[in-house]
């Protein structure tokens, strides 16, 4: 018997193998303590629906990236003690 032939008569066999491997579909466990919620924003950590959400993200995003290059150029311009 050739190898195609095998694989050929025991593709019905891998079928329903892989069938019976397939994820399911099943309700969330939300009383179990390794669930987390589902859904859009529910992995942030913040609440970005807040009134005052954008000033704050612009003010940590600008804080966050020019603090470390202000600080360097202090570090590098100050009079040496």
């Amino acid at each position: 018997m050739s190898p195609s032939a095998a694989v050929l008569r025991a593709s019905p066999r891998m079928t329903s193998l892989i069938t019976r491997r397939a994820f399911h579909a099943t309700r969330a466990r939300l009383s179990s303590p390794y669930h987390y919620p589902e859904g859009p924003y529910s992995n942030l950590p913040f609440n970005p629906k807040t009134r005052w959400f954008g000033l704050r993200f612009f003010l940590y995003g600008f804080v966050g990236f020019f603090a470390p290059f202000g600080i360097a150029v202090w570090q590098t311009k100050k009079p040496k003690a």
